[in-house]
């Protein structure tokens, strides 16, 4: 209707998706409803300020409310994108381009159904993704708890025998009761650790220093460094491919897609991607400089660009790179248990030997 196309598209889907630590689990699924809800309310024709209202009811406490105030900005006569963009917190610049170039191009209804399918597949990536990783991390968890208790509690009740023995102990079980008195000593350390690592991590989170270390981090430890590149490689091609598909330029996709990343280093390599664009390259040569994303987006991208299907071609990246994604990390993991219980069973079975060498000892020594 008139009044939908003046006043621009709704609540988007993608950018949701795109937020990435900006969104509390909570935040993503409730910005999804109302999508999904948006999404079915204006190819009815409903006005779009009477749809906004609508979807406030799928919604509660802070997305309730922000809908609220971006109905009451798209009744004073602001477009839905500047509406969207005083809430960066819940619309990322990625989700406020969408709807920029939905309002662009008129095509409301398309732009809410093709964005509401993609911020699915992102929270279905997401939750394979932290379904694959569960495991893994209830077995650190139970191994470190296992040989904590060992070393705390377990070991304790042997010292005093073991050191009125008056028998030579084993090395390793020195070794093992020098641990356990220092973490008798220094117990607070197992307070402190937690403790340091949240500060580390909220640092790598929070500060520009720390998403720039992390960054390159991930990018420098081999395995973890393919996972990570294709990963970027997904959400670059995804975020352009939504973008031209809502309507907008190549260059308008590119600055939308440079405030959506978080990584620092995708950041800066989108930068130079579309400086390169601007100044006349074709977006396969900017992509085939890229010291950060495969050369498999390179090619596709340069089809794309060939056949005149650059976003058919970029969504089609996109896949193939979320599904390289998924099955990474789902190899990481498959990998990763066997590690750890081969790892914490040396490490108690270590503690079990010492002990009973030890025991063994001093049993061998009574019957001299």
């Amino acid at each position: 209707s008139p009044a939908v196309a003046r006043a621009g598209p709704a609540t988007l889907p993608g950018a949701a998706a795109s937020g990435g630590g900006r969104f509390k689990f909570g935040l993503r699924r409730e910005v999804l409803e109302v999508t999904r809800a948006m999404a079915a309310l204006l190819p009815a024709g409903m006005p779009l300020a009477q749809s906004l209202n609508a979807a406030t009811g799928v919604a509660t406490g802070e997305v309730r409310t922000v809908l609220q105030e971006v109905r009451a900005r798209v009744e004073r006569g602001e477009t839905l994108s500047e509406a969207l963009a005083a809430y960066p917190r819940l619309f990322t610049p990625m989700y406020v381009g969408v709807v920029r170039a939905g309002e662009r191009s008129g095509d409301l209804d398309s732009a809410f159904n093709r964005l509401s399918t993609q911020l699915e597949r992102d929270e279905a990536l997401r939750g394979r993704i932290v379904s694959a990783a569960i495991y893994p991390l209830l077995l650190a968890a139970a191994g470190t708890t296992a040989v904590t208790v060992l070393l705390f509690f377990v070991l304790p009740r042997f010292v005093g025998l073991l050191a009125n023995s008056g028998a030579k102990l084993p090395t390793s079980t020195r070794l093992l009761l020098s641990v356990s008195t220092l973490l008798h000593q220094f117990w607070y350390m197992l307070i402190l650790l937690p403790a340091g690592i949240a500060l580390f991590i909220t640092w790598l989170q929070r500060t520009t220093e720390g998403r720039l270390t992390g960054a390159r981090a991930m990018l420098a430890i081999p395995f973890i460094s393919t996972l990570r590149r294709y990963a970027l490689a997904a959400r670059f091609s995804r975020l352009v491919g939504v973008l031209l598909g809502g309507g907008a330029p190549l260059l308008t996709a590119l600055d939308d897609t440079v405030e959506s990343l978080s990584d620092p280093l995708a950041r800066t390599e989108v930068e130079r991607i579309r400086t390169s664009v601007r100044e006349g390259s074709s977006l396969k040569a900017a992509v085939a400089a890229s010291h950060i994303f495969p050369t498999l987006l390179a090619q596709l991208v340069g089809v794309g660009e060939d056949a005149g299907r650059l976003r058919e071609f970029l969504l089609k990246a996109a896949d193939i790179f979320e599904e390289r994604t998924e099955r990474a990390t789902q190899r990481l993991a498959t990998l990763m248990e066997p590690a750890m219980i081969v790892m914490f069973g040396a490490v108690v079975a270590t503690i079990a030997l010492s002990l009973l060498q030890a025991i063994y000892g001093i049993n061998a020594g009574s019957f001299k």
